[in-house]
């Protein structure tokens, strides 16, 4: 390995957490024998360690052929717009169902994350591939605590920079969908969703921001998804496509204190253009219709495709987004991705305006952790604000 190279890993390395150093599967031992350490000088130990820490990530992008289950670990600081500095630490495997390697490996990932505003996050989510592809299994459980801000409900309250008022939000969400193959790469199954919500430590000043409604909610889903994807790959896919459509009921005899129903699209597009560049376009939609709560209404922003806006600030019952990026592989296991886009709330498909319609762009950094698992840093710029994102696997 270059001097050069050796240099970047170890810069991403010192920003990792000292648990994902001693996983024995790569060989890292958390101490030598007790003969080597009385004899070995703290600088020895130390330009040791450092070795070691390169040596772990320069193989962590390696597929292991022998291993039925490839599992890396990963962590440290991070900064972000919404959650300020914070240490997050996170688990990612890839595993073939049955040892068939000739199936798109299914992944898994464990995550956690703490920051210093009081933020918490700790869940598991992944994509399990069947043995012969005919079932795939979609799953995410997490659980989190977030001191964050809310503008109140529509375009105009959320342009509004009086109504930001901080609170603290509880969150708790199920996500599970099982596909039935019925076709070559097309898919069809039931799904669910379970969300418990809770607001609190509100401004009694603002509280008229929530329309009068119940600071807490409880909502169980219970659907039907469709989904045509031909993609390479679930995590950093370079070609094919993914188009799907979920529709959801959140009707009162499951508990739901306001009944309401969701329809959801995704139409993403994947395609090499010239060597070591993917431009990658999606352009999603999410219509609620009924008596929606305030914490199922439709937003954007944070980590997810349209990087640049506060998550939550625009809220409404319908959303339509859409996204070009650019990433292009630059060297070694570095790249870089630059993005452009648009996003628009309204309170119902008949009331979209282009005046409300919020532009995107940024630049990001990318830094290939796993084969085909990006660590991600990205800048995104929108109107009237902006937001530094930390995260792994793509934005969409």
């Amino acid at each position: 390995m270059q001097e050069a190279s050796k240099k970047i890993v170890l810069i991403l390395a010192l920003c990792i957490s000292f648990s994902g150093f001693t996983h024995p599967a790569n060989g890292i031992c958390a101490s030598d024998s007790l003969t080597d350490s009385i004899h070995m000088s703290k600088s020895q130990k130390s330009n040791n360690l450092f070795r070691r820490i390169i040596s772990y990530f320069d193989d962590t992008n390696k597929p292991k052929k022998k291993k039925r289950f490839d599992v890396s670990f990963i962590g440290g600081p991070h900064y972000s717009s919404d959650t300020r500095l914070g240490l997050g630490l996170m688990a990612a495997g890839n595993y073939y169902t049955k040892g068939d390697t000739t199936l798109m490996p299914s992944n898994v990932s464990l995550y956690s994350d703490l920051s210093t505003v009081g933020f918490y996050l700790i869940g598991i989510s992944g994509n399990n591939i069947f043995s012969g592809e005919d079932i795939l299994f979609d799953y995410n459980v997490n659980l989190y605590s977030f001191p964050t801000k809310f503008w109140g409900i529509g375009y105009s309250n959320g342009r509004n920079k009086n109504n930001e008022t901080k609170y603290d939000l509880f969150s708790t969400k199920v996500s599970a969908d099982l596909y039935f193959k019925l076709a070559e790469a097309l898919y069809l199954g039931p799904g669910a969703q379970f969300s418990y919500m809770k607001g609190s430590n509100i401004d009694p000043q603002f509280l008229y921001l929530w329309n009068e409604e119940r600071l807490r909610t409880l909502t169980t889903f219970i659907g039907f998804s469709a989904k045509y994807d031909t993609r390479d790959s679930f995590t950093d896919p370079h070609s094919g496509w993914l188009l799907s459509i979920n529709q959801h009921f959140a009707p009162r005899f499951l508990g739901n204190k306001m009944a309401f129903s969701r329809t959801s699209f995704i139409a993403s597009r994947y395609k090499a253009v010239w060597n070591g560049g993917i431009v990658a376009t999606t352009l999603e939609g999410t219509y609620n219709y009924g008596n929606v709560p305030w914490t199922m209404l439709s937003t954007f922003g944070g980590s997810k495709a349209v990087r640049g806006y506060y998550e939550g600030r625009y809220r409404d019952k319908v959303e339509v987004e859409g996204i070009v990026e650019l990433r292009q592989h630059v060297w070694r296991r570095n790249g870089i991705a630059i993005w452009g886009g648009a996003a628009a709330i309204a309170p119902s498909i008949s009331k979209f305006r282009g005046k409300a319609i919020l532009p995107c762009c940024g630049v990001g950094y990318r830094w290939e952790f796993k084969k085909r698992i990006n660590v991600r840093l990205d800048f995104g710029i929108g109107r009237g604000e902006k937001s530094f994102v930390f995260n792994v696997n793509e934005a969409f």
